[in-house]
């Protein structure tokens, strides 16, 4: 996605509406690290540059940016918020191919939903066998070893 290399002075850069990457990290509270390695890795564009080398951003971009960031809030891995983003491009997609990315995921979702309440529950179970004590037996450390005895209540 490169654009054109159009290096305007700075001060010329923001009378056109764009925006430094400091201006750009603060207005998609997307960090600037971020907005390079989302450019990095292609989920942005090639930043346009001005003449002293400052990374641009349009209004298109601030946009992504915040799409990207909802996205991530959402929970969707970066390969998904490509495809995400090649159908949001995509002015001819199926409203069907995306429905089913989002259903996918949640099925994912709920199924780290499911991993999460069975790592709390023996968690929970741990911690209630342990005396808590000034003792060094702790089953959860013990469980952790792979050397835990269940109990025999």
């Amino acid at each position: 996605m490169p654009r054109p290399t159009l290096r305007p002075e700075a001060a010329d850069a923001r009378a056109q509406g764009l925006h430094t990457i400091g201006e750009a990290a603060e207005a998609t509270a997307v960090s600037a690290k971020m907005i390079r390695h989302y450019e990095s890795i292609g989920l942005m564009p090639t930043a346009g540059r001005t003449f002293a080398g400052y990374r641009l951003y349009a209004e298109s971009d601030l946009h992504r940016l915040r799409f990207i960031k909802r996205a991530r809030t959402l929970g969707f891995s970066i390969k998904e918020i490509e495809q995400l983003l090649s159908l949001w491009d995509d002015r001819q997609r199926a409203s069907s191919e995306v429905k089913q990315l989002a259903l996918q995921h949640a099925r994912a979702l709920e199924q780290k939903i499911r991993d999460m309440e069975s790592m709390r529950a023996t968690l929970t179970d741990l911690a209630r066998r342990c005396h808590g004590d000034n003792h060094p037996e702790c089953p959860i450390l013990e469980d952790l070893a792979g050397t835990s005895r269940k109990a025999t209540n």
